[in-house]
């Protein structure tokens, strides 16, 4: 099924349709997380009151960055477009499902998504990991094969191909996981682009 054909959208958020301000780097070093650790896998390792904590400062300083949040080049265009087809669309974040909603109104796309099928970290396991696309499949009473993944990332891209979804990897300069990626596109105006001129 090409792009232009495609009715089910799930996008994540940080780096995708917001312009990425995470300095990740400087969160680790903030709680004391190896440079080489993947931050929510490192926070599910530590004891419940240790991670608790930590939670609460990642989420109160994800919380500063959601209220500044901008849409990345061509964001809103291609969340209109697609939302004006009809397109059912979704959000799957490993950020918090506050958090993600609070952005979604920073950059005036909350009415494009229903809040049950914005899915953050506490929704379902995170990225790489499939359990929310399967969620949004059976919220949509889909077979997961008719989503299609928008992200700018790696986890992105392997959480499709695990349940069999075609995926979009936008915003980089060029593509570090072609053996991962379905489709590439330098942003979402390149995006915007490519899922109206395919054809079947």
């Amino acid at each position: 099924m090409s792009l232009s054909r495609a009715q089910h959208w799930v996008f994540d958020m940080d780096g995708t349709l917001t312009n990425a301000v995470h300095d990740f780097p400087a969160i680790k070093r903030a709680l004391e997380i190896p440079q080489e650790a993947d931050i929510l896998g490192h926070l599910a390792s530590l004891p419940a009151e240790v991670a608790a904590a930590k939670h609460a400062w990642l989420l109160e300083h994800e919380r500063e960055l959601a209220l500044a949040a901008t849409a990345a080049p061509g964001a809103v265009a291609l969340i209109r477009s697609l939302h004006q087809r009809g397109c059912q669309l979704a959000i799957l974040t490993r950020n918090a499902h506050a958090l993600a909603l609070l952005t979604l109104q920073a950059i005036g796309l909350a009415d494009c998504f229903a809040p049950s099928v914005v899915l953050g970290r506490d929704e379902a396991a995170p990225k790489p990991e499939p359990e929310g696309l399967l969620k949004i499949a059976e919220a949509w009473q889909v077979a997961p094969t008719e989503l299609v993944m928008v992200g700018d990332y790696q986890f992105d891209l392997a959480c499709a191909r695990a349940v069999g979804a075609r995926n979009v990897l936008v915003n980089l300069p060029s593509n570090p996981w072609p053996e991962l990626t379905d489709y590439f596109a330098l942003d979402c105006h390149a995006l915007l682009a490519l899922s109206r001129a395919q054809t079947a």
